[in-house]
């Protein structure tokens, strides 16, 4: 697969007592890491043994710091240089088990960044079967960004996903991509038009409201939807809707879980599975991945393990 994470991020991974805004506090512990949701996919895919490249934009010395952190890790990506300084993230864990993430928006970005970016994926994409388009896209970026990158996949007979929010996730949906992976707060937000609702998976009717939002998604351009939430996955492809109940693990740090999906599930249907047997691998990796405290880091022994306790129930 082909990976389109343009924004890319330098991870802190930060561990606290307990979050109090206003006063000066110190972590007990704390690992950086290159980031960025694109980074943690072809992370994953590695892991499970599944081809994955990454192509990233690399603003300024930052940006080739993250760039050469992802080398270290054996990572395969393609780089394309931009002006500014690539943004950190801080992720805070917090013993009750909260977590908070403060994410920078990025380097802003001028119209010949963006059509090299393209240009580059464009050329890797020969040979490949999937072009995953995910994340966030840097200030600057043409607001059709993955929109753009779909139709370049398909005209190279390749499938695409997409898992982003807002306008990203607008844009791509027009373009009628073959997946698209985005949380049920974002897919209600485009859906409502009031932009990402955080509460959203503390509802009550959390199962109900994440199908009729793949749904929705379909209805507005998406071959297959599937709407994440923590219980699990909602689907819907055509007429059929389907719930992926995820297996109960010890939850360390839930941040990249939806990436784990978007790696083992991409991995499996290149392999030539079944979306059954790929949705089965995907909410086992995304279940594996939050067991450990860096995100898009897993044991492929234990996701292999939890496959088989993933169920699917049509709906």
């Amino acid at each position: 697969m082909i990976v389109a994470g343009p924004n890319i991020t330098l991870d802190r991974i930060v561990r606290i007592d307990e979050l109090r805004p206003g006063e000066v506090l110190r972590f007990s512990e704390a690992i950086i890491a290159p980031g960025g949701k694109g980074a943690n996919v072809t992370r994953v895919a590695k892991a499970l043994g599944f081809p994955a490249t990454l192509v990233a934009l690399a603003p300024g010395r930052t940006g080739r710091a993250v760039i050469e952190l992802l080398f270290d890790e054996g990572l395969p990506v393609d780089a394309v240089a931009t002006g500014g300084e690539a943004r950190a993230a801080s992720i805070v864990l917090e013993s009750s088990g909260r977590v908070t993430v403060l994410n920078e928006p990025g380097a802003t970005i001028r119209e010949e960044d963006w059509g090299a970016y393209e240009r580059t994926v464009a050329d890797l994409l020969p040979g490949h079967g999937f072009l995953v388009c995910i994340g966030s896209t840097p200030p600057g970026s043409p607001p059709d960004a993955y929109g753009r990158l779909v139709v370049l996949a398909r005209e190279r007979g390749m499938r695409a996903l997409v898992d982003a929010a807002g306008d990203s996730l607008a844009g791509a949906l027009v373009a009628a991509p073959e997946l698209v992976t985005p949380s049920l707060g974002e897919a209600e937000g485009i859906i409502r038009g009031a932009g990402p609702q955080p509460a959203a998976e503390r509802s009550a009717d959390v199962r109900d409201r994440a199908l009729a939002a793949a749904s929705a998604l379909v209805g507005r351009g998406a071959s297959t939807a599937m709407v994440t939430v923590a219980q699990g996955l909602a689907v819907a492809r055509g007429s059929e809707r389907w719930w992926v109940d995820a297996p109960p693990v010890t939850v360390r740090n839930p941040i990249g879980a939806g990436d784990s999906l978007v790696g083992g599930l991409i991995g499996s249907l290149e392999r030539g599975h079944d979306l059954r047997t790929a949705l089965r691998l995907g909410v086992a990796a995304a279940s594996a991945s939050v067991e450990t405290n860096l995100p898009g880091v897993l044991d492929a022994r234990r996701v292999h393990t939890l496959v088989d306790h993933v169920a699917i129930v049509e709906r």
